[in-house]
């Protein structure tokens, strides 16, 4: 299943709610999981984006659909990337086709 990579910045709004509701994380994890994705790792961080989650979908058509269906939300704004393991990624460096 290809794997993507969903960064995320809360917003003022987001960040109230997840100070009042910490759990709300598990919560949205488990929204992406009915949307058809999986969370398989989540990181807080510091900097730019609050949160790095790495997850596995179908296809680019579902990782799409989790990000504008949480983005609606107002609670965080999101950036999606196709993610390629480096394995992978020197083969296709290596294929002479």
């Amino acid at each position: 299943m290809p794997t993507f990579i969903l960064l995320s910045t809360l917003s003022p709004h987001g960040a109230g709610t997840l100070k009042a509701n910490p759990e709300r994380l598990r919560e949205v994890n488990e929204e992406i999981e009915q949307m058809g994705a999986t969370v398989l790792q989540q990181y807080a961080c510091l900097g730019p984006y609050d949160f790095v989650n790495i997850v596995d979908a179908p296809d680019e058509k579902v990782v799409a659909k989790v990000s504008i269906e949480l983005a609606a939300r107002g609670t965080a704004h999101y950036q999606s990337l196709p993610a390629i393991p480096v394995d992978e990624f020197i083969d296709l460096l290596n294929d002479e086709d």
